[in-house]
């Protein structure tokens, strides 16, 4: 893997590509070789051939981005979160926060963060009166996550803190679930790969190659059943079969091809 910044980088995207050198070569999966090097004048393409390295993690002024062979480029962006976040200080309602039964002081855990869009609307609706955990088991969206979370600028106005306040933990969730205590989380929440793609959405397809494929699996839930104090959800397809063979009984269905599978404790 190659880290880059852009053209005539400043000081700080210097010591920005540096830090990650090193923030990546502790991260939990990644295998290849890392190497920060000069952008100089050389193209993306150009650099890969240079070095014969198909990633490339970019240090521009504005955020990271990551390059992968003939994959669409992906980096942080609070995304549906932000729309979400305006209706909310719209005084709109939010389908998954009601279902969540949201509460000041509540301690909510996302097992699936991926790019964390969920995880900071949970954050926002709180306010600062609770705690949202998100964890990530792989690499490369977790480091993205994390950054992106510290970073990112936004003028909404509760965004910024909404984002900076979230804990990201790169961690498999069953073994993070294993390690809790009973009732430790009020609210539990799982959005996996779709066992039945919406092939469509562009968000999604720029993560999906390096997103943990697994199904969430019935000893998952068991333990998130054990730790949630009030409540577990599931988001999948609307159409699939997840929700019955994990025993989510109570499933909302949306005019959209999403649906929620929700268990009350």
């Amino acid at each position: 893997m190659l880290i880059t910044t852009s053209y005539e980088p400043q000081a700080e995207q210097l010591e920005l590509a540096a830090h990650l050198s090193e923030q990546v070569r502790g991260l939990t999966g990644i295998q290849e070789d890392i190497r920060v090097v000069s952008r100089r004048q050389f193209s993306i393409s150009q650099l890969r051939k240079r070095y014969g390295a198909q990633d490339v993690l970019l240090v521009s002024r504005e955020r990271i981005e990551y390059y992968q062979d003939q994959q669409p480029l992906l980096f942080f962006h609070p995304s549906t979160a932000a729309i979400r976040a305006k209706r909310l200080n719209n005084g709109e309602p939010d389908t998954l926060m009601q279902l969540s039964g949201l509460k000041s002081g509540d301690r909510v855990l996302d097992c699936t963060a991926g790019l964390g869009s969920d995880a900071v609307v949970y954050s926002f609706a709180l306010g600062g009166n609770g705690q949202v955990t998100a964890l990530e088991s792989r690499a490369l969206p977790y480091l993205l996550l994390n950054q992106g979370l510290g970073a990112y600028h936004s003028d909404i106005p509760g965004m910024n803190e909404a984002m900076r306040r979230i804990q990201v933990i790169q961690i498999d969730h069953y073994d993070f679930l294993k390690q809790q205590s009973d009732k430790s989380f009020d609210v539990i929440y799982f959005d996996p790969m779709f066992r039945r793609p919406i092939e469509e959405s562009n968000s999604i397809s720029a993560i999906r190659e390096l997103a943990d494929p697994r199904a969430v699996t019935e000893a998952t839930v068991a333990e998130a059943r054990r730790v949630a104090r009030r409540t577990v959800i599931l988001k999948e397809h609307r159409e699939s079969k997840e929700f019955e063979r994990l025993g989510f009984t109570e499933v909302h269905r949306s005019t959209t091809r999403i649906a929620y599978g929700v268990i009350r404790l």
